[in-house]
């Protein structure tokens, strides 16, 4: 185990609130402060720890996938601009819900337990025995509390929060960040699809020509990732590799460098753009100290993207709104100019016209039975503008379709007059 290793493998150990510092950890560890730095910014990344405001870096819980969507308090305090006033030691706690105290107390308490966080103005006693329910509390309109309330907030760690909004747009802003949230959950990442694997699927360096062909044999794969003694990943053999290795060559010495690889965060479509450009079939996929820990194929990258297209979508995108106001009549695609899709002056937002051009797209190149589309590049020459209520028809003319990739001409009429034209290249995923 490498020295970065086992700091990563030390902060896991660490209880949930413990305060984590570079100096601490080269002490104790015995490694340099720059590996120390390193190590726990890598933790950060993996969701093991955080920095929060006037109080430092703390363990906190990593959350699964299934969990992503919530928010902790440390970052309530971000969203509304806010200082905390007592509680500290919960930051990074998450909350399941909010509620606002509007109501008569006896009515407020219904809606608080452990995990809500309640929005609430200058209400002491609101304030004070929503704490006792186990509820943090954010105070609206920049008013503050009692000393009595802050010690308690201090003593059972609940986080004690004022912001300078009112109730309603503290909630909002608090809702939209949720929603943020929520769509992120449904963007599929390589995390969602890999294989893990053993050593039968890889080769280590020294390995030769005949360890190759018997684990080809035996497993019926024809590419490996290859590893040092530490399972660092540090190239890959393929087919292609092994045409010019004599019996007792080692890998090492033609093994592809450096290996194209994906980390657990890495989205499915990333992947994708990769697997097609580069023109390969599997893709190791490492921890942040490059250590292999699966694998995944063009095949499973596919099949994943063909479920995306397919699942309902929980949170909407601005793509997502902007799909509502396509319709496709007698094959042909048409769009209304709605107040949303405009800008300040009233016009057809630019940015509304690229995300038009690539949700039509799509349907377009169902007929030609392609499972996806990625844009490589798109220039467009915007010929006149378009007001409120305007009727669009837009148009495609495939210019030249490979397996891989194609260019088209797009074309956006109204009134009978050509408002738009682009050339696009684009990657195609079947």
């Amino acid at each position: 185990m490498t020295k970065h290793e086992q700091i990563i493998a030390y902060i896991e150990t660490l209880s949930i609130g413990s305060k984590i510092s570079v100096r601490k950890i080269a002490k104790v560890l015995r490694v340099s402060e720059g590996t120390a730095y390193r190590a726990i910014k890598d933790a950060s990344r993996l969701g093991l720890v955080a920095t929060i405001d006037r109080v430092g870096t703390v363990r906190i819980e990593k959350k699964s996938r299934d969990r992503i969507e919530q928010l902790t308090y440390d970052e309530i305090v971000q969203i509304v601009n806010g200082k905390v006033l007592g509680g500290k030691g919960g930051l990074s706690k998450t909350l399941s819900q909010f509620a606002i105290g509007a109501m008569e107390l006896k009515d407020v308490l219904k809606y608080l337990s452990q995990h809500t966080l309640l929005i609430v103005g200058n209400r002491r006693e609101v304030q004070y025995n929503a704490l006792k329910k186990g509820s943090a509390v954010l105070i609206t309109g920049g008013f503050s509390t009692s000393k009595e309330i802050i010690q308690y907030a201090n003593k059972h760690e609940l986080p004690l929060i004022s912001c300078n909004y009112d109730s309603y747009m503290a909630a909002n802003l608090i809702n939209r960040s949720l929603y943020n949230k929520k769509i992120r959950t449904e963007v599929l990442v390589v995390e969602d699809i890999a294989k893990s694997i053993d050593e039968t699927c890889v080769l280590l360096e020294n390995m030769t020509l005949r360890d190759y062909k018997e684990r080809a044999t035996a497993t019926g794969h024809s590419r490996f990732p290859v590893i040092d003694d530490n399972w660092r990943l540090t190239g890959l053999v393929t087919s292609k590799e092994i045409i010019n290795m004599g019996e007792n060559d080692s890998v090492k010495l033609h093994m592809s460098t450096p290996p194209i690889y994906a980390q657990l965060h890495t989205t499915i479509a990333s992947c994708a753009y990769m697997m097609i450009w580069e023109g390969i079939e599997l893709l190791p996929v490492v921890s942040p100290s490059k250590k292999l820990v699966g694998v995944i194929t063009r095949e499973d990258v596919l099949k994943a993207m063909h479920v995306i297209g397919q699942q309902p979508h929980v949170g909407e995108t601005i793509n997502d709104q902007i799909a509502k106001h396509i319709t496709l009549k007698n094959d042909k695609i048409k769009l209304l100019v709605s107040p949303l899709l405009t800008n300040q002056f009233g016009m057809l937002s630019k940015s509304v016209i690229v995300a038009i051009i690539e949700e039509t797209i799509r349907y377009e190149f169902h007929k030609f039975k392609k499972l996806e589309v990625m844009i490589e590049s798109l220039n467009i020459v915007y010929i006149k503008s378009l007001p409120i209520e305007s009727d669009i028809e837009v148009s495609y003319d495939m210019l030249d379709i490979g397996r891989s990739f194609a260019k088209v001409e797009v074309t956006m009429h109204s009134n009978n007059e050509r408002v738009v034209s682009a050339m696009i290249m684009c990657q195609l995923l079947d």
